[in-house]
């Protein structure tokens, strides 16, 4: 068993996304866990809203208003500038609980449908658990694909990453060379 499942699937430490990877991914759901990302979720929606655009702009507004009552003093700039610090920083972990699970949700999709497709390569399945050459070198596979599609005009190929296989197979290859 890895740490990250010993861990709970959740990258070693409590509140984290589960990978998508582990076994422990569907187990069970702590309650704090649920009500704060039904909050994160619920807030992130409001704050895309134009309500809640009009709602900051008006508070500009009025804060730009009362400037002149408070001569403009460094009190009255201190006032928006720590409220404005508060809500940006209380909201970029509200906004990345929300992708994260987005993206945890689309890496499932994504999953689904390559396992459904008997073309695709299932090996792809949990590829964004790759390090970053990895992954660069998939992306290099892609780029002679796409190269080879120009050159063959409108011809249809199917073709997979099990033609040249993954890159983490490198090793493998290099052991069943030797």
């Amino acid at each position: 068993m890895s740490e990250v499942e010993r861990a709970g699937g959740r990258g070693g430490h409590p509140g984290a996304m589960p990978s998508t990877t582990s076994t422990s991914y569907a187990a069970t759901h702590s309650p704090l866990l649920t009500a704060f990302d039904r909050f994160a979720s619920s807030v992130t929606r409001w704050a895309g809203t134009p309500t809640a655009f009009c709602a900051a702009l008006l508070v500009i507004a009025a804060w730009a208003l009362t400037g002149p009552l408070f001569d403009f003093s460094e009190n009255w700039q201190l006032v928006i500038n720590t409220g404005t610090t508060i809500v940006t920083f209380l909201m970029v972990f509200l906004i990345q609980q929300s992708q994260n699970k987005d993206s945890v949700a689309m890496h499932l999709k994504l999953n689904e449908l390559l396992a459904a497709n008997r073309q695709a390569s299932n090996r792809m399945i949990g590829i964004e658990d790759l390090d970053e050459q990895d992954l660069r070198e998939v992306a290099s596979f892609y780029m002679r694909l796409s190269q080879r599609a120009k050159e063959t005009g409108p011809l249809k190929e199917a073709h997979s990453i099990d033609e040249e296989g993954m890159p983490t197979d490198a090793p493998a290859r290099e052991r069943q060379a030797a």
